[in-house]
């Protein structure tokens, strides 16, 4: 059973806790550190640069697609707070030492009046987040003129593409599948996009 933590607090306006904070920002911390441990292996990268790559791309992906998740159930007056899995987190950093991840750092647990319409909305802003940041880091990768800050938005672009389609997948408790039951028309709009953002990637050659 979830239990509404015992100390409150605001966060730029926003409800959260301690606990909410803390689960947060150690999930982004080992996030950053699995993705770096990969980008360092597979790209022969230093490994401070990896973490910092990985912490501005991935980890602002991350982070942005849970927000987008518990302040939209929030203005449904639901109680909404993100819970990191432990588990998965050392699971995570294992999997980063032999160059593959499969990243499920957590959730936002939610408790309120949430229909199939609510569910699906809330679903689909966690993935808009993510279409949304890709297209910013690739108007960082095609305006910026510096190379180190072009290879962020690059590898931000294809990282929070990838987050997005992969987040449609329509089975077992993924977003896509919630969005699906909501509203068809918006799933396939979505996942257009997703293709879209990944044909692009072919288009602008590898990382």
């Amino acid at each position: 059973m979830y239990f509404r933590p015992a100390s409150k607090k605001k966060f730029l306006g926003v409800n959260t806790s301690e606990t909410e904070l803390r689960d947060l920002l150690k999930a982004w911390f080992v996030i950053s550190l699995a993705f770096g441990i990969v980008l360092t292996k597979r790209f022969f990268l230093q490994f401070g640069y990896a973490f910092v790559l990985a912490a501005l791309t991935v980890g602002v992906g991350f982070i942005f697609h849970e927000l987008a998740h518990k302040l939209t159930a929030q203005r449904f007056g639901c109680f909404a707070e993100f819970r990191a899995f432990n588990n998965m987190l050392i699971l995570a950093l294992i999997m980063s030492l032999f160059g593959f991840i499969f990243a499920a750092p957590g959730a936002v647990m939610i408790a309120g009046p949430v229909g199939r319409r609510r569910n699906g909305l809330i679903s689909a802003a966690g993935i808009a987040a993510n279409l949304t940041i890709a297209l910013l880091f690739l108007v960082v990768f095609l305006e910026v003129p510096f190379v180190a800050i072009a290879r962020i938005g690059r590898y931000g672009f294809v990282i929070n593409s990838w987050l997005a389609l992969f987040n449609l997948i329509p089975l077992g408790n993924f977003d896509g599948i919630k969005v699906l039951h909501w509203n068809r028309t918006i799933y396939i709009v979505m996942v257009t996009m997703a293709l879209i953002l990944m044909f692009l990637q072919g288009v602008l050659g590898g990382f």
